[in-house]
C-alpha cells in the first residue's frame, strides 16, 4: 500500500496532535450540555473514535451510513443507509463527524435530515476540508486539517475501499486510479 502513496501530506504524529487541539475545542464548544456525536460511517469512523476518546465530558455516540464515491474519484449520488432512532436525534444537540468536507453535498444533506428529525442543532467536525471542491456555501464548525485538489488516502479515507488502514493521510498516486479501476471492471 505505502508504494502507492505519492507523498504524505499529514503524519500519524501530526494527526494526532490536531484531534487533540479539535477535541479541546469541542469540548468547550460542548460542556454543560447533553450532546450526541454521529458518526459518518465508514470513513470517519477512525477519526470519531480517536476524537471522542479525547474529551472528557459526557457524550453519546450515534452512526449514519452514507456514501457517494463507489469506486470511482469523481462523487456521485448521495445514499444514505440509515440515521439514527428518532430519540437519538429529536431534542439534540448533534455533532456531525466526517472524514472529509469535500463538495459539501453529504454534510449538507445529512445535517438538513437530522434537523428535520428534531435536532436541536447540528454542528459539524471534519477531519480533513478541502474548500476548493466545494459546491455548496458551507462550512464546518470544527476542522482538523485544510487540503488542497488532491486524491487523499489513508487514517479512513479510501479509494474503492482500500487503503483506510493507512497511519497517516497520504495523495494517492494518479497511476494507481486507473490500475485499480482496471481491476475492479
Amino acid at each position: 500500500m505505502h508504494q502507492d502513496i505519492d507523498h504524505v501530506l499529514f503524519s500519524e504524529e501530526a494527526i494526532l496532535d490536531g484531534i487533540e487541539a479539535v477535541a479541546a475545542e469541542v469540548t468547550e464548544a460542548y460542556r454543560g450540555q447533553e450532546w450526541t456525536v454521529v458518526s459518518i460511517l465508514k470513513g470517519s469512523c477512525i477519526f470519531a473514535s480517536d476524537l471522542v476518546r479525547r474529551i472528557p465530558i459526557p457524550l453519546q455516540m450515534a452512526f449514519v451510513a452514507a456514501h457517494s464515491y463507489g469506486k470511482g474519484t469523481q462523487s456521485g449520488e448521495l445514499h444514505v443507509d440509515f440515521l439514527p432512532n428518532g430519540d437519538e436525534i429529536e431534542g439534540c444537540n448533534i455533532l456531525l463527524v466526517d472524514d472529509i468536507l469535500d463538495t459539501g453535498r453529504t454534510m449538507h444533506a445529512l445535517k438538513n435530515e437530522l434537523l428535520d428529525r428534531g435536532a436541536t442543532q447540528v454542528k459539524t467536525c471534519v477531519f480533513l476540508d478541502k474548500p476548493s471542491r466545494r459546491e455548496l456555501h458551507l462550512e464546518p464548525d470544527f476542522r482538523v486539517f485544510e487540503v488542497q485538489n488532491e486524491f487523499v488516502v489513508g487514517y479512513g479515507l479510501d479509494f474503492a475501499g482500500r487503503y483506510r488502514n493507512l497511519p497517516y493521510v497520504g495523495a494517492l498516486k494518479p497511476a494507481v486510479f486507473e490500475r485499480i479501476e482496471g481491476e475492479e471492471a
